[in-house]
């Protein structure tokens, strides 16, 4: 076991903040990873863990053991005429495990394409876009209790997956570390391109009849558009949720603003927190290293070297504005540090 000490963690967080691990160490197998938290358990120290680094955003350095979950391997565990059962290792991209499933014609999860992260990160937070959440494809994990190393396979149900949550953002929050995601994928796909602008975007592809691998590509084209790539500009994808408000609420919006865009859901109504944003005008916002991009108001940015406080500061006054506006308080999505 080898820690690298006062470690930068700039090349480790999508939005390049400059940061430092008091100890980092990056974990290939399950050995490395029981030996890593056995030593934090004995030493008293805190453990922190990052796949993607896509979801965090660091405001300090990080006292402790920082782990860089590596853990790799996608194999098929179980197969029929219809659907196949793939377990993904929790350190692979996710990005690269759509193309993989999408390159084997195996349907369900096209439509999350370009999504930043890890495989481990995504049924943490429910994953979704355009029309698609990890919780329609999910059928089971395999974690370690952080405490008592005790290994438990989580079933769709018992991960308790809502609207970007899940039971390892609750009660469970903290406890546990994915090992591998099992998902059911379809070897029948049927295309789901009612959602946002995929349609247009097949249009623009002169394709009628779409396949799972021209959705794909839609949504790649589409996600690359809006969303700056963070190897250019620091960001982590979408930093607020969007919000769901009352049916009540939403009809005083409505007379308000006849043009307000919006989806029904289960419990309310799901209004896109970029529309808020945008019509409180920070869409394009900027101030120094640091501001809201240009093209898509849900993204902020680090364009240089912003501090972690410079942004988390930024989407306090965001939520402040939004709030005084609509009376609406939108949630963060992403994680501080």
């Amino acid at each position: 076991m080898q820690f690298e000490l006062n470690k930068p963690l700039k090349d480790f967080n999508t939005f390049h903040i400059e940061a430092h691990a008091e100890k980092l160490i990056c974990i290939e197998d399950e050995a490395s990873l029981l030996e890593t938290v056995a030593f934090a358990k004995k030493e008293k120290i805190n453990t922190h863990f990052i796949g993607g680094g896509s979801n965090i955003l660091l405001t300090k350095n990080v006292q402790g053991i920082v782990v860089i979950n590596q853990l790799k391997g996608i194999k098929i565990i179980q197969e029929n005429e219809e659907f196949v059962m793939v377990n993904f290792s929790s350190g692979e991209n996710w990005h690269e495990c759509v193309l993989w499933a999408v390159e084997h014609n195996y349907g369900g999860i096209e439509n999350l394409s370009l999504i930043p992260g890890t495989i481990g990160a995504s049924p943490i937070q429910n994953i979704g876009a355009y029309g698609v959440e990890l919780k329609d494809v999910f059928h089971s994990l395999e974690a370690i209790h952080l405490t008592s190393f005790e290994k438990k396979i989580f079933t769709l149900e018992e991960c308790q997956f809502g609207y970007r949550d899940s039971i390892f953002k609750q009660q469970e929050k903290g406890n546990w570390f994915i090992l591998n995601v099992t998902l059911q994928l379809t070897k029948n796909p049927v295309c789901n391109i009612n959602y946002g602008n995929i349609k247009d975007e097949l249009l623009k592809m002169n394709i009628e009849y779409p396949s799972i691998q021209d959705v794909s590509k839609a949504v790649i084209q589409i996600r690359s558009s809006k969303l700056p790539n963070p190897a250019e500009i620091g960001n982590a994808g979408s930093f607020f949720k969007n919000p769901i408000v009352s049916h009540s609420h939403f009809e005083e919006l409505k007379s308000l603003y006849p043009e307000i865009p919006f989806f029904t859901v289960s419990n309310g109504v799901k209004i896109p927190a970029a529309w808020l944003i945008e019509k409180n005008n920070w869409k394009g916002f900027k101030e120094g290293d640091y501001g809201v991009h240009k093209n898509q108001a849900l993204v902020l940015v680090n364009y240089n070297n912003a501090k972690g406080n410079d942004i988390l500061n930024l989407s306090t006054q965001i939520i402040t504005s939004v709030q005084q506006a609509f009376n609406i308080t939108l949630e963060r999505e992403v994680n501080i540090w």
